[in-house]
């Protein structure tokens, strides 16, 4: 890897949701997973990279838990006030750590609720993007056939060779995150960092992730994060 002369990775971890699909008494990334919280584990996975200069996690600032973890105080992590939405939390860690990086260092933005991320997963993608222009994210080739509906009515099936499925990390140079996020504040269609960037006419790349880095969203995903880690 041919790294830019003292260029950093910064990781930010968007943390300030509800989960509300969960039905649980508390936001998903506090649930008990294998002995500590899917947070916890999400960040150590993260630390495990040995990449980052830091580690900005956005936190609502009504969050009871997060200052009882003993990771919200490691020296690499930041705790960053939350926003409304995901890209708001995101903006917001980037902001946090705009005193200590420069526009072409890169930011690696992963969910709080994917607890599965692997250090050579991290690698793997800095390798492929680091000499990119733009960036892009980690993500999963469709192995399913899709289908276009209105409301319980197929209208057409799409063809899956073209869809993937987005994961995260997704890597992006910090000033260009950062100016794309600004622009597109308010807009419902961003639903992750690439679409901003997409948004500005810009074509990230994609590398393809592991298929067990999955997204905790329903209680049954706690079971399979587990399975997954055991394998691990």
């Amino acid at each position: 890897m041919d790294l830019e002369p003292k260029l950093k990775f910064w990781g930010v971890v968007p943390a300030a949701g509800v989960g509300k699909r969960m039905q649980a008494d508390r936001p998903k990334q506090y649930l008990e997973l294998a002995g500590k919280t899917v947070i916890e584990h999400t960040l150590s996975r993260l630390l495990q990279a040995e990449v980052f200069a830091g580690i900005a996690v956005a936190i609502s600032e009504e969050d009871p838990y997060w200052p009882e973890l003993a990771i919200s105080k490691h020296q690499q992590i930041i705790t960053a006030p939350g926003g409304k939405e995901r890209a708001d939390s995101v903006l917001s860690g980037l902001k946090t750590i705009r005193q200590q990086a420069s526009d072409n260092d890169w930011v690696l933005v992963h969910d709080a609720a994917r607890p599965c991320i692997t250090a050579a997963d991290i690698r793997h993608l800095i390798a492929s993007l680091v000499n990119d222009d733009v960036g892009g994210i980690l993500a999963l080739a469709s192995a399913d056939t899709l289908k276009q509906v209105q409301g319980i009515n197929i209208t057409g099936t799409l063809d899956r060779s073209h869809i993937w499925r987005a994961l995260t990390p997704q890597m992006f140079r910090y000033g260009m995150l950062k100016a794309a996020l600004e622009q597109s504040q308010g807009n419902p269609a961003i639903t992750d960092e690439a679409s901003a960037l997409e948004l500005q006419g810009l074509q990230p790349k994609i590398v393809e992730g592991r298929p067990d880095n999955i997204k905790i969203t329903r209680p049954e995903d706690l079971a399979l994060a587990q399975f997954y880690m055991e394998q691990q």
